[in-house]
């Protein structure tokens, strides 16, 4: 009369019925419509980099790398994550970090190269979808400690397409390099290979850990500062923002090594203590026993036989 209630085993059943009824909950859709928004800011920026007014290209590579930064967040709070999602994020990443960037660049100072800036931004387009592929399939493993998950393998594609417009950031704020596009050109190989390299980086997933209580009001005034001096400073918080991010990279390799070689020697540690708990001779076998043939009687016959 009273059958055993499982509030999960009975959400998966309603959504199983939901969808199979041709329905898709609204909360499903949020985090694509975000995806797709932050998918027009990075077209957008294409088309502001090719009528070459700079300032609203970032501003609009810089709202999709928002974008693309929440709605992960929003997928896995609505409960709303799906393959559909994950699949269309990397579609909309490769658009807006791969491709966006590259054609800003070309048309800001690669172009006079000509061939050899083509070869440039066609190599950070390239690192760009091989990281984004290889950041997916390392979504499936599962047999990683759990410290590995603070740091990614390589720079991250949004933060790539951030401080490749390094060398537009300082020209905005008036520091005009001399040979300044062939600099351009090995600046944007170095990001490119750094993208692809298996150097770690400290990973913003960092964001969704808990935090102490007293953290919380620093964390919000430094929030709000950070986009006040982002919008009305954004050259300059922006040049500000990729030279932090660049010197902090050997840190996040070297804390990343520290940790790995303090995981070999707690590995070996419990190596050694499972050696030490066996034994260290092995008991000696039981002696097996000899099958006696019966003696003979006097009398000639086996004792026992018939006569």
């Amino acid at each position: 009369m009273f059958p055993p209630f499982d509030p999960d085993r009975d959400d998966r059943k309603r959504r199983q019925l939901v969808f199979a009824r041709g329905q898709v909950p609204i909360r499903v859709l949020i985090p694509n419509i975000f995806t797709l928004v932050g998918l027009c800011a990075g077209l957008t920026a294409i088309r502001m980099g090719i009528e070459h007014r700079w300032d609203l290209a970032i501003a609009a590579l810089v709202f999709a790398a928002f974008l693309d930064g929440i709605d992960g967040h929003v997928a896995r709070l609505l409960k709303a994550s799906s393959r559909f999602g994950a699949e269309l994020d990397s579609l909309a990443d490769f658009v807006n970090f791969g491709v966006a960037p590259a054609i800003i660049m070309f048309n800001w100072a690669l172009e006079d190269l000509r061939s050899l800036g083509w070869i440039a931004v066609l190599v950070f387009a390239v690192c760009s979808a091989l990281r984004l592929a290889r950041f997916n399939v390392a979504l499936d493993r599962t047999d990683q400690p759990a410290w590995k998950g603070n740091f990614f393998v390589g720079v991250p594609a949004p933060a790539g397409a951030i401080i490749l417009l390094l060398p537009i950031y300082i020209q905005d704020l008036g520091l005009h390099l001399p040979s300044l596009t062939p600099l351009v050109l090995i600046y944007t190989i170095g990001i490119a290979l750094l993208m692809v390299s298996k150097v770690p980086t400290f990973s913003i997933k960092l964001i969704g850990q808990k935090i102490a209580r007293e953290h919380v009001p620093p964390i919000f005034v430094l929030a709000a500062l950070f986009i006040a001096l982002l919008l009305t400073f954004p050259s300059l918080t922006l040049a500000a923002g990729s030279i932090i991010y660049l010197a902090l990279i050997p840190v996040s390799a070297y804390r990343y090594y520290q940790l790995e070689r303090a995981d070999e020697r707690r590995a070996k540690a419990q190596t050694g203590k499972s050696q030490a708990a066996e034994p260290e001779f092995a008991p000696a076998p039981a002696p097996s026993l000899a099958l006696v043939k019966p003696a003979k009687s006097s009398g000639g016959r086996q004792s026992g036989a018939k006569s």
